[in-house]
C-alpha cells in the first residue's frame, strides 16, 4: 500500500501523538503533585525535581517542533510507528521518575540513584531517537539548526551514558544544572529569536 500524503493522515498522527504526550505529562504532573499532596511521605532530591522540570520541557519542546511533520511529503506506517515509540520512550523516562511505589526506598535520592542506569540509558536513547526525528524532518530543516545541534546532542548524550554510570552527586548536579539551563537556552534562540 502507498504512502498516502502527510496532509491526510497529520491530523490522525498528531492525536495519537498527543495522547503520549500527555500521558507522559500527567505523569509528571501527578507526581508533583503527590509530593505537594504529601510531602513528608518521601524526602524530595533537587536533581530529581531537576530532571522533571527538564523532561517536563523537553516534552513540551517536543510537541511544539512536531508540528513540521506536516511539511513531509508523505508518511507511511514505518513513520507513524517510530514516532510512537519515540513519544513512548519520553513515556518511560517520566514513569522511570515516578514509580508507581516509593515503599522500597529511603527517598527521591535513594530511587533515583538505584535507577539511574535504566533512567539515563533511556534518555541517551531518546536522544538519538531525537536526531534521527530532525533527520526525518529533512536535510534542509537538519542543516537549519547548524553544527551546534548535532554537537549539543553527542554531548547531551556522552552526559548521560557518563550519568548512568556513575551515583557521584556531584556529577549529577551538574549536569541536570548543565542540561535545564542549555535546554532554555536553545529552546527561546532557536524557536523565539529565529523565527
Amino acid at each position: 500500500m502507498d504512502a498516502v500524503t502527510a496532509a491526510e493522515t497529520f491530523a490522525h498522527i498528531r492525536v495519537v501523538m498527543g495522547m503520549v504526550v500527555s500521558l507522559s505529562l500527567a505523569r509528571l504532573l501527578n507526581g508533583l503533585a503527590g509530593i505537594v499532596q504529601h510531602p513528608k511521605a518521601a524526602r524530595i532530591y533537587a536533581v530529581h525535581l531537576g530532571w522533571v522540570a527538564f523532561l517536563f520541557l523537553f516534552l513540551v519542546h517536543f510537541w511544539w517542533w512536531e508540528y513540521r511533520l506536516h511539511a513531509l511529503p508523505a508518511i507511511g506506517f514505518a513513520t507513524y510507528l517510530f514516532l510512537i515509540v519515540f513519544c513512548a520512550l519520553f513515556f518511560f523516562l517520566c514513569a522511570l521518575l515516578f514509580p508507581t511505589s516509593m515503599q522500597d526506598y529511603d527517598g527521591y535520592e535513594h530511587y533515583f540513584l538505584s535507577r539511574r542506569k535504566w533512567f539515563f540509558s533511556f534518555l541517551a536513547g531518546l536522544l538519538v531517537t531525537d536526531l534521527l526525528d530532525t533527520a526525518l524532518k529533512g536535510a534542509e530543516y537538519f542543516a537549519s539548526l547548524g553544527p551546534e545541534y548535532p554537537i549539543r546532542t553527542a554531548i547531551y548524550i556522552v552526559l548521560a551514558l557518563v550519568a548512568a554510570a556513575t551515583a557521584n552527586r556531584r556529577y549529577h548536579a551538574a549536569f541536570v544544572a548543565f542540561a535545564l539551563l542549555y535546554q532554555l537556552y536553545w529552546i527561546f534562540r532557536v524557536y523565539d529569536f529565529l523565527t
